[in-house]
């Protein structure tokens, strides 16, 4: 891949001047929302001009992005369907994004549907478009919030309506931490998910490593400089650390594709490391 690939996003210059019909009214449309990109990634409709710029410049430095956003979201479907065969009812999905197909309610309540799910996100076209999404499902809500403020997560009233934490919960942070740039904080807000959930909970995340990609790693993060959440890429042994105090669920901290694949057609099969990323299920005990 070049190293000369620009990381320069173009901004109010050639934005729109207004936004989409469909967008939350006061939304910034000359920056880029992480969000956003990712709605892209996975051939979504609810992303901006800005958005689709720094998309393409990502997919430009590493080719694989958006198959590696769609293992993201295997996995998620993979994960999800595991802890509901443990008996967890209660969903917390951080992070959450737009809506797109394959949502935790989606999954969680087609094998069991008294599962409650509350998802949270700071983008405000996410939380538009997954509160229209869950309107007529009671047993579903969205919360915009910034994770970075986890306290006030765990304390928000329909949160505190929806999910009961007195039983086991699943907290999953699916590429989420690695928009945490600074460790004291990203470890912080586990620590405080840990220390808020009971016995027999659930932490489920994946985290952007890129070890074997350093000259792409640092273009993507100078281009992720320029959006709503910079990006930070963490070490296989960095990334273990999230984990500290809680129980390894088989097979362990994995590439993304390596936690409990479903078959040899998976995406990434024969060669997981070019996913460059984490996967890891740990349990409270």
């Amino acid at each position: 891949m070049s190293s000369t690939t620009s990381t320069t996003v173009s901004t109010a210059a050639d934005a729109a001047t207004s936004p989409p019909a469909w967008a939350p009214t006061n939304v910034p449309l000359d920056r880029p929302s992480v969000a956003r990109m990712y709605d892209y990634y996975l051939g979504g409709a609810h992303n901006f001009a800005a958005d689709r710029r720094a998309a393409q410049q990502a997919v430009a430095i590493y080719p694989d992005l958006p198959l590696i956003i769609q293992t993201n979201r295997a996995f998620l479907r993979r994960a999800v369907t595991f802890l509901v065969e443990q008996g967890v009812e209660q969903f917390l999905d951080i992070g959450s994004g737009i809506p797109t197909a394959g949502n935790v309610h989606e999954i969680a309540q087609g094998e069991n549907p008294a599962v409650r799910v509350v998802y949270v996100d700071i983008d405000p076209v996410a939380v538009a478009h997954s509160q229209a999404l869950l309107r007529d499902n009671p047993l579903a809500t969205v919360v915009q919030a910034d994770a970075r403020r986890i306290e006030e997560v765990l304390e928000h009233p329909e949160v505190r309506g929806l999910l009961d934490f007195g039983r086991p919960v699943a907290i999953l942070l699916v590429a989420l931490l690695h928009f945490v740039p600074d460790d004291g904080e990203a470890h912080g807000i586990v620590r405080a998910l840990r220390e808020a959930l009971p016995s027999g909970s659930y932490l489920a995340l994946t985290h952007a490593s890129l070890e074997q990609a350093p000259e792409q790693r640092a273009q993507l993060e100078r281009l992720y400089a320029q959006a709503t959440s910079p990006l930070c890429f963490r070490s296989r042994a960095e990334i273990a650390r999230f984990f500290e105090g809680l129980e390894s669920v088989e097979p362990g901290l994995v590439y993304i594709p390596r936690w409990r694949p479903e078959g040899p057609d998976d995406l990434f099969a024969d060669e997981p490391e070019r996913v460059g990323g984490y996967a890891g299920v740990g349990r409270k005990p």
